[in-house]
């Protein structure tokens, strides 16, 4: 082990009682566990940033790639390194909602998020999937989207199983631009 991992864990003032641990601070997460930028009800004008995003620039929303009728766009808060989601432009709630030319293209898209992960990131599998309402987990209820989250043997470790902290080991500027540039073409 390296000398500095065997050192005496440094004490700081105000931080609480010392107790030998190590602390990985992750404040940026205090955003999305204070809710910032959650919509404040179900309609698009109710701040959806489902509905915001395709209006910025790929680069500051980012976007990925841009559809006919979705989009794939990175998850501000991702499991893993380049979680993205696809999403319909159109503002509805359930799977059921989307029309056939939707499903059509929300199905493409998750395909070509799968084949730029394995191009980007040598993906080894995959979670997908949707969370359908509030009491299913959909943290935007309100607007349907897709997740497609990278997974790799051995990506599971003790510091979200112990310290509730996920290490993501790349900026999410630089994680849209490697899949936007690998992004399959239709």
């Amino acid at each position: 082990m390296l000398a500095s991992m065997m050192s005496e864990p440094e004490l700081q003032q105000g931080v609480g009682e010392p107790d030998g641990f190590r602390r990985l601070w992750t404040p940026h997460r205090m955003a999305y566990i204070q809710g910032e930028n959650k919509p404040t009800g179900p309609a698009p004008d109710d701040g959806c940033p489902f509905c915001s995003i395709p209006r910025l620039s790929d680069e500051e929303g980012l976007v990925i790639a841009r559809g006919t009728s979705v989009f794939a766009v990175l998850n501000l808060y991702p499991y893993n390194g380049g979680h993205l989601m696809v999403v319909p432009y159109r503002h509805v709630a359930d799977y059921t909602d989307l029309d056939g030319a939707e499903t059509a293209e929300l199905a493409d898209y998750t395909k070509r998020a799968m084949t730029a992960l394995r191009a980007a990131s040598g993906a080894h599998g995959f979670n997908i999937g949707m969370n359908q309402g509030a009491a299913a987990g959909a943290g935007i209820a309100a607007h349907l989207h897709q997740h497609v989250v990278p997974r790799w043997g051995g990506d599971t470790n003790f510091m979200p199983v112990v310290g509730h902290t996920k290490v993501l080991p790349q900026l999410l500027a630089d994680t849209r631009k490697m899949l936007a540039d690998v992004w399959p073409q239709g």
